[in-house]
């Protein structure tokens, strides 16, 4: 089966070509990196063995972070040191979902909006939270940005792991009220959309947004993790190290067009499943969908807030 090197080699040079006025220096580079890794456009190295004396050459990573050949370590090296941080209380997994009628002024502002989605994320929890009726203090989230569907579709939104308690004002720790609950959605929805149309409408003055997302209710979704922190670390390292497809769901390329499979969620008898199906796409569509969620330079797409902040003095917690 070809993979997106073999895309991106073949067809790359042909989408620079018919997009180059347009196209995001990212956007270059994540082409050219792709196509070249593990390529003899970027050299290699020299491999011997102990055993036989036999010698091999092995081809150096380009390291980008868009590409699905590379960073398969760096996955297992971020999960273990997000496991030595895990608390021993229930931790929640929290969603939050931009409206359709704004994704495509986040697509053109990308470095600026990303930016202030995860703030907004982060301060309509850490403001909630902080209510006595709650948590009564200082929590901590950590916060992934994840812009694709299954489909390649654009869908920003940010998952956020956030553990049940919080400092509290006289420095002791406080748990959540309730073992399933830690804020109601309903009021973070509104306290989310507020902070991010007011930082949003600071970032971009010069922009108009639109009025009807002022009349709909923004998706919040916030849950226990009841199968334990360590499967959201899990579904969340798979978004730290990758872009939005991966090299085994490319079923073919042929007559200038790529199939891929993807995954569909559907409600059976009250029950979320997801099914297997396939979509093709001319070539040149399939590149547009995949490097709209290849993230600007020196991006940052996982942040701490709160309590974890690397910037929060480290006090000791009665």
């Amino acid at each position: 089966m070809p993979e997106l090197a073999d895309i991106c080699a073949r067809h790359g040079p042909e989408y620079l070509t018919k997009h180059k006025e347009r196209i995001l220096p990212s956007h270059c580079r994540a082409l050219r990196d792709i196509a070249d890794c593990r390529t003899e456009v970027l050299g290699g190295h020299v491999v011997q063995c102990d055993q036989c004396d036999c010698i091999d050459y092995a081809y150096h990573s380009c390291k980008n972070r868009s590409c699905p050949k590379c960073h398969g370590k760096d996955t297992e090296k971020w999960l273990e040191k997000r496991r030595a941080e895990l608390l021993p209380i229930i931790y929640f997994h929290v969603v939050f979902t931009l409206p359709a009628e704004l994704r495509s002024l986040v697509r053109k502002h990308q470095k600026k909006l990303y930016a202030v989605l995860m703030k907004a994320a982060a301060y309509a929890l850490l403001k909630l939270a902080a209510d006595p009726k709650y948590i009564g203090g200082n929590i901590g989230l950590l916060a992934v940005l994840h812009t694709w569907t299954n489909a390649l579709f654009f869908h920003p939104h940010v998952h956020c792991l956030v553990p049940g308690g919080g400092v509290s004002p006289d420095g002791g720790f406080r748990r959540s009220r309730a073992k399933n609950f830690l804020v109601p959605v309903k009021a973070l929805s509104p306290i989310f959309r507020a902070k991010f149309m007011q930082m949003a409408q600071r970032a971009l003055p010069e922009v108009c947004f639109p009025q009807s997302i002022w009349e709909k209710d923004w998706v919040v979704y916030c849950k226990p993790a009841v199968r334990g922190s360590e499967n959201v670390l899990k579904y969340l390292a798979r978004y730290v190290h990758r872009i939005a497809i991966t090299n085994n769901r490319i079923l073919s390329m042929e007559g200038g067009e790529v199939t891929f499979r993807y995954k569909k969620p559907e409600k059976l008898k009250k029950k979320w499943v997801s099914r297997w199906l396939t979509m093709t796409l001319p070539v040149m569509e399939f590149l547009a969908r995949f490097l709209q969620h290849v993230l600007p330079r020196g991006f940052h797409k996982v942040r701490y807030y709160g309590i974890l902040s690397p910037a929060m003095p480290k006090k000791p917690v009665r």
